[in-house]
């Protein structure tokens, strides 16, 4: 793209804003501009996307991230009410007087009983048919707690993955695969810092505890321009703040983990605190089992090995209300899985003995420190600094301890092998709404990235082995994007969403820029009917090098270079929105098609993998390629009322072609699946009751199996055929989870004892495939024939947990 060209599209884009800043330099009508937050009434959390709307003008706004709305109205004089509104609250009508600007807090009671559905005569929120977003998903943090789990462990990452555009990477997985992309093109966002591995128990469990978390949004396509850097999907989660008003908690007891979660105020109604923390006890619960194993055969107890895996996770928060106008967050997370292996044998007199700890970790640090800042009525800026690491270790120390004529003598020996990401980054946003017809986004951000792909570290006591040595350095990189966008409703039927990321990355010299135009429409055929479409462009300059695709540790985060160029893509979405309502029941329907090409992914080359990738050889291992994503999804979602939940199709294709891959032929990609359907049903028999059903279906994954065996040569050398990459299909996957729960009301607070089932009707999926030879007899006949056997993981697993709340 030229220049001129860039300049012009630049203008057509951002012309809304241009012109609601000559129209601020022009003589304008008297205006009242009403603007604050909308807090919860019982714990002073702020909250998000709270609809404020004037019945009267059919005017609108809704609150942002941290709970800001402005709303600028005609200063008539006139008296009239604001209408404030959100999901589990009592509505609330705001009286105000429309003769200057105010300044206002508004708080909502949480709504007495979520069986409870109310009527309200005027204006209704946005709802799905007059949003210009595409392939956003918000899903209530009460219905993600009402799905069933595995273990009894609430999970954010597999309740998004029964939305349609959303696979995981097999049973019981939770890497999110969105729109045919790969887990590394996910912005998962923390409190707006990003979190590189976000699985535990190598992908069974997220690192995301649903108690300390306030909100949850899946952005998949028709990207506003103010997310940047991935090229399938943005999850944005946010932490709740703590509890201004009184000390609470809540936490449970489950089968193979327990949590716990603290909140409430340092100062009342000025500053509060929020401390979550998690941790498995697989290790303590596995190893009687593991001993008694050991017993039966025979192995003394001195020569027992003691093994392990357990994973933790810590969430912290504090805010501080500064004034009316400023507050500062502080927030952290860090989390770490750990697998772990000692083993010491005493033998001799003479305090002999050998002894080996060997461990493999992998985890994230993050921090992040915000302040908040209402610069005037209008325009509000949100300006944080982060800290995010992700690194994953194997270490191995040996130590014996002998005589040598006579003579004690202690060798070591320890070797340990690395690989990390870390990124300091400095952002601000600012939020300006001049009018209720526009809402303008604007800001920067400056990341610096550091990355490790590999090292290796040897030591030894021993002057005669000579092998000290420390292999690996380190790649820094510096990434800085600035970005503008505006909601702008051109006509009452016409709604636009248009606006440009300018991004550019400096790595070993070479620069890296990128121009990201991005625009969404919506149009309305009548109040409850609209028709959608959206074009964003994105670029990637971080990869990830993995040989599963499920996510585990051992997968490593690389830089583009002037050798790995970045990855690309456009994504083109059509689609359609309804807002239905049955029975007084409210619904939300939404038809989109979409076509993603991509370009410059990344693959190792045949044969290659992690071991032994340092800095200054990854390179060498990986090939590029290029991908299509394509498909169309089906989402029919109700939030509210005695039964909740949703249903979702897709019907989706993903392809991947790669010169020194597959005789350079386009191949269906490991997740490809043609078919996913999911039901989320969760029913409250009272107030006390609730039952919640999930069932999932999805087309096999595609798999690589050998056509045929051959021995060559002398030495009968077996050679297998295996044919085009991925050319075979798995058995299709389907299940059905259920779970019951009952709610205890105590003085002191509530207690909720779960029953669930995991595959309710134990379906034997498959979770990989492998092959058994055949053997004869020594006459020649035939005993066993070879043939590929499938090992499935799960059968009907059920679990018990027990919750609290104070």
């Amino acid at each position: 793209m030229n220049t001129r060209l860039r300049i012009g599209v630049f203008v057509a884009l951002c012309s809304p804003i241009a012109i609601t800043a000559a129209r601020a330099q022009q003589p304008a009508p008297a205006r009242a501009t009403f603007s604050g937050y909308v807090r919860d009434a019982s714990t002073g959390e702020n909250l998000i996307g709270v609809a404020v709307v004037h019945p009267a003008s059919h005017q609108g706004t809704s609150t942002n991230t941290y709970g800001f709305f402005s709303l600028t109205l005609p200063a008539t004089g006139d008296t009239t009410r604001l209408l404030v509104s959100y999901l589990g609250y009592q509505r609330q009508l705001v009286p105000v007087r429309l003769d200057k600007s105010q300044a206002l807090t508004i708080r909502l009671q949480p709504a007495t009983s979520e069986l409870q559905s109310v009527e309200v005569v005027g204006a209704r929120e946005e709802q799905i048919a007059q949003t210009t977003r595409m392939g956003t998903v918000n899903i209530p943090l009460s219905q993600i707690k009402a799905v069933p789990a595995l273990f009894g462990e609430r999970d954010v990452l597999k309740v998004l993955q029964l939305l349609p555009g959303v696979q995981s990477g097999g049973e019981g997985q939770n890497g999110l695969y969105v729109r045919g992309g790969s887990p590394d093109q996910n912005l998962i966002l923390l409190d707006g810092t990003p979190v590189y591995n976000a699985s535990h128990l190598f992908g069974f469990f997220s690192v995301f505890n649903a108690d300390a978390l306030n909100n949850v949004e899946l952005v998949k396509g028709g990207f506003p321009a103010r997310y940047g850097g991935r090229l399938s999907s943005v999850l944005d989660i946010s932490m709740k703040e703590g509890n201004m008003q009184e000390f609470h908690g809540e936490g449970g007891i489950g089968i193979i983990a327990s949590r716990v979660t603290l909140e409430g105020p340092i100062k009342k109604d000025t500053a509060s605190f929020i401390v979550s923390a998690r941790r498995t006890y697989i290790d303590l619960l596995a190893r009687p089992l593991i001993n008694l194993v050991m017993a039966s055969e025979g192995i003394p107890r001195d020569e027992r090995p003691t093994v392990g895996y357990f994973f933790h996770d810590l969430n912290a928060k504090v805010n501080w209300k500064l004034g009316q106008r400023d507050r500062l967050y502080l927030s952290a997370y860090t989390g770490r899985d750990k697998f772990y292996s000692r083993f010491k044998d005493t033998y001799g007199n003479d305090g002999e003995y050998s002894k080996e700890r060997d461990g493999l970790g992998w985890g994230n640090l993050t921090s992040a420190l915000r302040w908040n800042h209402v610069i005037h009525d209008r325009l509000f800026v949100n300006t944080h600094l982060t800290f995010s690491r992700y690194q994953f270790d194997v270490g191995i120390e040996q130590e014996e301890r002998r005589r040598d004529n006579g003579v004690p003598r202690t060798d070591k020996f320890s070797l340990k092998y690395l690989s990390n990401i870390s990124d300091w980054s400095l952002k601000s946003d600012f939020d300006y709404v001049p009018l209720p017809d526009h809402y303008v986004r604007f800001g920067g951000q400056f990341i610096w990235h550091q990355f490790r792909p590999g090292a290796a570290q040897a030591k030894s006591n021993d002057p005669n082995d000579n092998i000290n040595f420390k292999i690996g350095t380190r790649t820094q990189a510096q990434e800085a994007s600035l970005y503008a966008e505006d909601d702008y409703k051109v006509t009452e039927r016409l709604k636009l969403n248009g606006g440009l990321r300018l991004n550019s990355f400096l790595v070993r010299s070479k620069l890296y820029p990128s121009v990201e135009p991005r625009v969404a429409a919506r149009y309305l055929l009548t109040e409850d009917w609209s028709l959608k479409a959206s074009y964003a462009r994105t670029t990637q300059y971080i990869h990830l090098l993995t040989n599963s695709g499920i996510g585990l540790p051992t997968d490593l985060w690389v830089p583009a270079t002037p050798k790995v160029k970045p990855q690309k893509a456009q994504q083109v979405a059509l689609g359609a929105a309804r807002n239905l309502r049955f029975k007084d029941e409210d619904y939300e329907l939404s038809l989109e098609t979409y076509y993603k090409p991509m370009q410059r992914l990344i693959e190792y080359r045949e044969g290659a993998s992690f071991l032994g990738t340092t800095d200054s050889n990854w390179e060498d291992k990986v090939t590029s390629g290029k991908g299509w994503a394509y498909g169309a999804e089906v989402f029919l979602q109700k939030k509210s009322g005695r039964t909740t939940g949703w249903i979702g199709y897709t019907l989706a294709w993903s392809k991947r072609k790669f010169a020194e891959l597959n005789n350079g032929q386009i191949f269906p990609y490991k997740y490809d699946r043609r078919h996913d359907a999911t039901l989320v049903v969760i029913h409250q028999f009272s107030p006390t009751l609730r039952l919640s059903g999930t069932w999932v279906y999805g087309t096999g994954n595609a798999v690589t199996l050998s056509r045929g065996r051959y021995t060559l040569g002398p030495n009968l050398y077996e050679f297998d055929d295996y044919g085009p990459r991925n050319s075979y299909r798995m058995r299709a996957y389907h299940r059905m989870d259920l779970d019951l729960s009952h709610t205890k009301k105590k003085k002191w607070g509530e207690v909720v004892n779960s029953f669930s089932l995991y595959n309710a009707y134990s379906r034997n999926n498959p979770y990989f495939i492998y092959f058994q030879s055949g053997y004869q007899d020594p006459y020649g006949n035939v005993e066993r024939k070879p043939s590929y056997r499938q090992i499935s993981l799960f059968p009907v697993i059920p679990s018990f947990s027990k919750s609290f709340r104070f």
